[in-house]
C-alpha cells in the first residue's frame, strides 16, 4: 500500500505567525523562513527570521520543536537575540521568492510562486513545491483564518522547480545547467525571452557555465531583439566565441546586425574557418536562399561507395539535423543529386552511391526567393535542397527548419500559447 503524501503547511500562513515557547507563552513572531539551495531534493528549513521585542534575530532550525500553520514552538529554554544577518547561499523564502517568477522545468515555461508549500519529509520541515494558482494568491489576501479554508490549487513538485536567485546578495549559485539541460535549445530561449533580462542572463550564465555548445545552441534560437541585448554587454572575444559555436548561417545574422566598427573587430576574431564561411553568407540577402542555407552538408564523388559516404558522415562534424541527405557530384564538382541517408544505411556497403541518387533531385541558386524556396521543398516533398552556384557547384544547404523559421510571425510562440505563466 502507498504511503499517503504528508500535509502540506503553507508558507503564507506561517510567516505572520506567533513564536511561543513550550507552554504556549507568546515570545514574539515569525517573519520568514530560511533555507540553503543546491543540495539535491527538498531543500530544509535551516532557520526562521523571527522578531522579539521589535528586534530581528535568527532563529536556528535545531533549536525548533514544532511548526504550524498558527505557530512556530521554540524547543529550548532561552533565546539567541543575536542581530540577523544573511549566511552564504541563505535564500529568505518570502522576501526572495513568494510571488517570483521560477521555471517550472516539466511545462518549459515560467511562473510564478502563489504560494510556497511545504511538508515534514524524512524528519524535518522543507520546501516541497509551489502554488502558481490562483488560489495560493488567494489565500494570502484573506484573513489568517479565512486563509487555512483556502486548498492547494495547481501545485507544483520542487523537482520540477529552478528558482531565480540573481537577486539574492547571499546567493552565488546559479540555475542548475543539468536541470536546464533537460530542456530543447529553443525552450530555454523561450525562457530567456519570456523573462525580465535580469532573469534571462540569469539563465544564459547557468547555460554558458555547463555547456558553452548549448549555450550556441540556445543563443541561435533567440530572437533578434535578445540576441542584440546580450551581444551589447559582452565583449568582442565572449561575442567571436559564441558565434565560432553557432552554425555559420545563423552567426552571419547576428553578425549582419553589429554596426561595421564591431563586425569588422569581431570577425577577426573568428577562426578563419568560420570567418570564411560567415563571410560568404553575410554578402546575401535574407529572404533569399543564400541567406537561408547552411555550409554545413556532407557532399562526396558519385563513384563512392555506401560505407565511404558512411564514413564521411561518421568524421564529420554536420549537425544531425542537417544530415537528412548525402549530396553526390561528379568529378568536375557539379551536383548530381542526393540520397537520404536512411537509404545509406539500407544499402550494401560497396553500393555506389550513384545507384542511389534520387530522380529529378532539384536545386537553387542564390538569389532564389523564399516563396520559390517554400513551393520547391513542398512540391518535392523535401526536408533539405541544395543550393548551387553558377558552375551548378554546391555552395549550402537549406533544411525545411529554416524555411519555417522565416515564414513564421514573429513571436509566433507566444502568439500561439507555447509560453504561460501556469
Amino acid at each position: 500500500m502507498a504511503s499517503e503524501a504528508p500535509p502540506l503547511l503553507h508558507l503564507s500562513l506561517i510567516v505572520g505567525c506567533a513564536l511561543v515557547d513550550d507552554a504556549d507563552a507568546r515570545l514574539g513572531k515569525v517573519e520568514d523562513l530560511i533555507v540553503r539551495l543546491g543540495d539535491a531534493g527538498y531543500p530544509p528549513i535551516t532557520g526562521f527570521l523571527v522578531s522579539v521585542a521589535k528586534r530581528h534575530s535568527f532563529l536556528p532550525a535545531e533549536a525548533v520543536s514544532d511548526v504550524a500553520q498558527d505557530r512556530v514552538v521554540l524547543g529550548r529554554p532561552r533565546l539567541d537575540l543575536r542581530p540577523f544577518e544573511r549566511r552564504p547561499e541563505e535564500v529568505l523564502l518570502k522576501e526572495d521568492m513568494l510571488d517570483r517568477q521560477l521555471i517550472n522545468l516539466d511545462g518549459a515555461r515560467l511562473v510564478r510562486a502563489n504560494e510556497i508549500e511545504l511538508a515534514r519529509v524524512e524528519g524535518w520541515w522543507r520546501v516541497v513545491g509551489v502554488d502558481v494558482g490562483a488560489r495560493g494568491a488567494m489565500r494570502r489576501l484573506l484573513p489568517r483564518v479565512a486563509g487555512r479554508h483556502v486548498g492547494t490549487g495547481q501545485f507544483v513538485d520542487w523537482a520540477s522547480v529552478e528558482p531565480f536567485v540573481g537577486h539574492v546578495p547571499s546567493v552565488r549559485l546559479l540555475i542548475s545547467h543539468p536541470k536546464l539541460a533537460r530542456l530543447h535549445p529553443a525552450q530555454i530561449a523561450d525562457l530567456v525571452e519570456a523573462g525580465s533580462h535580469a532573469e534571462g542572463d540569469e539563465i544564459m550564465r547557468a547555460v554558458r557555465a555547463g555547456d558553452t555548445e548549448l549555450e550556441a545552441d540556445v543563443f541561435e534560437e533567440l530572437d533578434d531583439h535578445h540576441q542584440l541585448e546580450f551581444l551589447r554587454e559582452r565583449s568582442d572575444a565572449e561575442i567571436a566565441a559564441v558565434l565560432a559555436r553557432m552554425a555559420p548561417d545563423d552567426a552571419a545574422d547576428v553578425v549582419a546586425e553589429l554596426d561595421d566598427a564591431r563586425r569588422d573587430a569581431i570577425l577577426a576574431l573568428l577562426p578563419p574557418n568560420a570567418r570564411r564561411k560567415v563571410r560568404m553568407l553575410f554578402g546575401f540577402d535574407p529572404a533569399e536562399a543564400g541567406g537561408l542555407m547552411s555550409t554545413e552538408f556532407v557532399c562526396v564523388y558519385q563513384h563512392a561507395t555506401v560505407q565511404e559516404a558512411r564514413d564521411r558522415i561518421q568524421r564529420g562534424d554536420v549537425a544531425d539535423e542537417l544530415l537528412t541527405n548525402v549530396f553526390v557530384m561528379d568529378t568536375h564538382r557539379r551536383l548530381e543529386g542526393s540520397v537520404p541517408v536512411a537509404a545509406l544505411l539500407r544499402a550494401e556497403e560497396d553500393t555506389p552511391v550513384a545507384e542511389l541518387l534520387t530522380s529529378a533531385a532539384p536545386s537553387l541558386v542564390p538569389d532564389a526567393p523564399l516563396e520559390e524556396v517554400a513551393r520547391l521543398m513542398a512540391d518535392f516533398n523535401l526536408t533539405a535542397v541544395a543550393v548551387v552556384d553558377d558552375e551548378q557547384r554546391m555552395i549550402g544547404v537549406i533544411t525545411v527548419d529554416d524555411v519555417l523559421e522565416t515564414m513564421l510571425p514573429k513571436g509566433w510562440r507566444r502568439r500561439f500559447g507555447l509560453l504561460g505563466d501556469g
